[in-house]
């Protein structure tokens, strides 16, 4: 997370966001209190205050910077897939990459907040948007490209959310199923469901590999 191109001010803001998400992970949200925070980024309270002014406001920004991460993954990488259904596979094939890379910020901002409360879960529901729009997005266009017969993509976009949480949720709490091997069965499953031929779904598993 951190750059170092940032002037010393956003590179400050930078080291405490990357102290809370190894604290966060380690203690959980509620054992955790600021000044763990302060002691690992090696900053100070002053510090911390002058960027968040709660211990919440922290944790909602982090879940913000790992959403905000998916999202540039996302769009940077299907940018250049010309066909909708490709699109559809990579974004998928980029979530679960992004999970495996960024554990600790997918436990924060999946796993952590038991118990927060409203403020929260206006976070968790604005993010679920946020992905449910993209992945709606490219179903529409692989409607459009012919790729896949037209189907109601709000419902299926959805679904697939759904799914994808419940599978990244288990994986954070038990390390199993590994995104790999999640990637192999949830590919199928999902192309399946919007009538995606086998032998299509094979083309981008040979791909994958």
């Amino acid at each position: 997370m951190t750059d170092t191109s940032l002037d010393p001010a956003h590179e400050t803001r930078s080291r405490i966001l990357e102290a809370a998400v190894s604290v966060f992970a380690s203690k959980g949200y509620h054992d955790t209190k600021v000044d763990d925070i302060v002691a690992e980024s090696k900053t100070s309270k002053g510090s911390f205050y002058f960027y968040f002014p709660s211990k919440q406001d922290i944790f909602l920004a982090l879940v913000d910077t790992f959403a905000d991460l998916l999202e540039s993954q996302l769009r940077n990488r299907i940018a250049s897939e010309a066909s909708g259904v490709a699109r559809v596979d990579l974004a998928l094939r980029v979530c679960l990459e992004t999970f495996g890379q960024y554990r600790g910020l997918a436990k924060i901002a999946l796993v952590q907040a038991t118990g927060l409360g409203l403020a929260f879960e206006e976070k968790r529901r604005a993010v679920n948007d946020r992905f449910i729009h993209i992945i709606k997005q490219n179903l529409d266009d692989a409607i459009a490209d012919g790729s896949i017969q037209p189907t109601d993509t709000e419902v299926i976009a959805c679904a697939w959310m759904g799914a994808l949480n419940e599978i990244v949720l288990r994986w954070v709490y038990t390390g199993q199923p590994d995104p790999i091997r999640s990637l192999r069965v949830l590919r199928r499953t999902l192309l399946q469901s919007i009538g995606v031929a086998q032998e299509r779904i094979q083309e981008f598993e040979d791909t994958s590999r």
